[in-house]
């Protein structure tokens, strides 16, 4: 028996209600790093955007966010946003716009 079961034992004349669980809210627990690299990439700058919490689809929605927002192309990988060129400020500043906390590692 469960709980709306035992309220509708406890009050049978009530009429009941559809009601929805508010949506969750995901909230990213450590700041995201952003750090440039070269290495193993032939030489292109890459900025790698690590430290994603959540689910894949929050991963794409924000490196469209990035993407489009710079103009600039990019792909995400097991949890990474991979953008090309040296972008880390900017691409700080736009995370930071959405509300997420970053940190800078590297010159």
């Amino acid at each position: 028996m469960d709980l709306r079961d035992q309220l509708k034992n406890l009050f049978p004349d009530h009429e009941e209600q559809d009601f929805e669980m508010p949506k969750e809210v995901f909230k990213q627990k450590e700041p995201l790093v952003c750090k440039f690299e070269k290495k193993g990439r032939n030489g292109k700058p890459v900025t790698l955007i690590e430290g994603w919490e959540g689910d894949d689809e929050g991963l794409k929605e924000i490196s469209k966010k990035i993407k489009t927002t710079l103009g600039i192309g990019g792909s995400e990988k097991d949890g990474i946003i991979i953008i090309q060129g040296d972008n880390r400020d900017k691409i700080m500043n736009i995370l930071k716009d959405l509300g997420y906390k970053t940190k800078r590692v590297g010159g």
